[in-house]
């Protein structure tokens, strides 16, 4: 591998945790942007003659710091006195070393999700801001996890680092009295992360194992700082999800559903992990629709084979589940459910309904269920129909392959 291809994987690996550190220490968002694509240009500079550093992150933070407070001091020149300015010269010959050590550099991307969910901002704006500087999604990839605009989407997160920068909103972690009423925000970003890893919204492959294990890892650190049952429900959640990723893609990398995965794949020391943290938030009944989630996806990991899978119990736990989280797919999952419990004519009628309201006209899983249970039937020009609905509204590509496949079987048949 040439050192241009080093600092490539440099900057897939270490961009996001060096912006976050960077923004702790200059305060500003657009500051820390360009001083991180300052370091990457020193980089590409420096690296080739003078080699890979020992530790490439501490290089790009220290880089992309100075390069900045260097910038400051230029804009200083040409004007009146900024106590801003000053404060960066006094930090510049303070204990630069503190700010790099190992736990305080491992807490930046924790400190930067709460800041990011500040409820001073609005919901959409928390979770967009997060998934865009914290993991890196670009506006595209967003736009379409919020089923919005791009342009919208990137108004909404200049106004949220707008808001932060007005309202001087601090850096940190909040102190315990704080940080319960804003889990719930730091919770549904840490899934939303692990989903674009667990399932990418886009692009060649299925999956994009950097974000989902980077959701796992912030939930490990959240659980460690605050032990709460809901935070626990989120970790076992993505656990047991993750723990099917080996046996969701074919060497080809094809889509390989549930109830056609080869078992013997699945990691069952994160099954273990994740049902044991199952067990201990349900038994704290401070538990809310994650853990409800993670129990449903133990039941699956609990099956030696499909057939086995408990679909009493799992259709139990949807109803529980619509209860505290009425959503649309919270409906169409347990449609399924009980088209698995009590065939599939009565879950199609569950799904027409459901796609009659509206919520769900355009939701690609909604009618590819609903083909799939056609198929059951042997409804084949239902079955084809709905199958081409859901390939126009597909735009990752495995998933495509999938849809296109069971179309080329229905013609087969």
């Amino acid at each position: 591998m040439d050192i241009r291809e080093r600092i490539d994987e440099t900057y897939r690996a270490e961009s996001r945790a060096v912006l976050a550190t960077l923004i702790r220490l200059l305060g500003d968002f657009d500051r820390a942007e360009e001083a991180l694509h300052e370091a990457f240009r020193a980089a590409l500079e420096k690296w080739p003659r003078e080699g890979l550093p020992e530790n490439p992150r501490a290089w790009l933070i220290s880089a992309g710091r100075f390069r900045s407070i260097d910038q400051r001091r230029r804009e200083a020149r040409f004007e009146a006195y900024d106590p801003l300015a000053h404060d960066v010269e006094a930090d510049d010959r303070g204990a630069a070393e503190e700010s790099l050590e190992v736990g305080v550099l491992e807490d930046d991307r924790l400190r930067l999700i709460f800041t990011c969910c500040h409820p001073a901002l609005a919901p959409e704006a928390r979770i967009a801001l997060t998934l865009r500087e914290v993991c890196g999604l670009t506006t595209e990839e967003i736009a379409r996890a919020f089923l919005t605009p791009a342009p919208t989407l990137a108004q909404r997160i200049v106004r949220a680092k707008a808001k932060i920068r007005d309202a001087t909103i601090p850096y940190e972690i909040p102190g315990a009295a704080e940080l319960p009423q804003r889990l719930d925000s730091v919770l549904r970003v840490i899934y939303l992360v692990f989903n674009e890893g667990y399932t990418a919204s886009s692009g060649p492959e299925l999956m994009r194992l950097d974000l989902a294990s980077e959701a796992i890892r912030l939930g490990r650190l959240l659980i460690e700082m605050l032990p709460e049952a809901e935070a626990e429900g989120l970790l076992a959640l993505m656990l047991l999800q993750d723990s099917r990723r080996a046996a969701r893609t074919s060497a080809a990398g094809e889509l390989i559903v549930l109830e056609e995965q080869d078992r013997a794949l699945w990691n069952r020391a994160q099954i273990e992990e994740g049902s044991a943290l199952v067990a201990r938030a349900l038994a704290s009944r401070r538990f809310g629709p994650y853990t409800l989630q993670a129990a449903i996806a133990a039941i699956h990991c609990e099956a030696a084979r499909a057939a086995d899978t408990d679909w009493q119990e799992i259709v139990a736990l949807y109803d529980l589940l619509r209860r505290i989280e009425p959503t649309p797919v919270v409906e169409l999952n347990r449609a399924v459910a009980i088209a698995m419990r009590d065939g599939p004519a009565t879950g199609l009628a569950l799904i027409d309904e459901l796609l009659a309201g509206g919520d769900l006209a355009d939701y690609r899983l909604a009618h590819a269920a609903r083909a799939d249970l056609y198929r059951r039937l042997g409804r084949i020009e239902q079955a084809r129909a709905a199958y081409e609905r859901a390939l126009a509204l597909t735009v990752q590509e495995p998933e495509k392959q999938y849809l296109t496949r069971r179309l080329a079987e229905l013609t087969g048949a």
